[in-house]
Parts: C-alpha cells; structure tokens; sequence
C-alpha cells in the first residue's frame, strides 16, 4: 500500500492555508514537507503535529491506497 496526502492538501485549502503555514505550525523541516508532497512516508509524531495544528484526526490528512493505483 501507498499513502497519499491529497487529503491534506484538500483540508489546507479549504482552510485557507498556505503549505509554508503548516510547516511552521507543525514544527517540520522543508524536507519533511518535501516528503509530503511526494506522498512519501513521515512520522507519527508529525502527522500527530498537523493533526493537533488542523483539529482533525488523522483518516482526515492521509489515506492508503492500493499498489496498483496511481496517485494523483
């Protein structure tokens, strides 16, 4: 399975927030924001971060899709 943050980025717009507001909220290196945005793998304690930052849980930010489906 792969993990897809296009969640994230929907919530982020929705809230009229910029990635670079996240980042500083969060407490977050530019690569981990990087990393983010090539639905790479991050830690718990990150996305605990945002999730605390956001008031959301954490189904809200990220999702897991299968293999053989592309993300977009």
């Amino acid at each position: 399975m792969k993990v897809s943050y296009n969640k994230l980025w929907k919530l982020l717009i929705d809230k009229n927030m910029k990635k670079m507001d996240l980042l500083e909220a969060a407490r977050m290196s530019p690569n981990t924001l990087a990393k983010l945005g090539k639905n790479e793998d991050v830690s718990m304690d990150i996305l605990r971060r945002i999730c605390e930052y956001l008031q959301c849980d954490i189904g809200d930010i990220m999702e897991m899709v299968p293999e053989n489906l592309e993300i977009k």
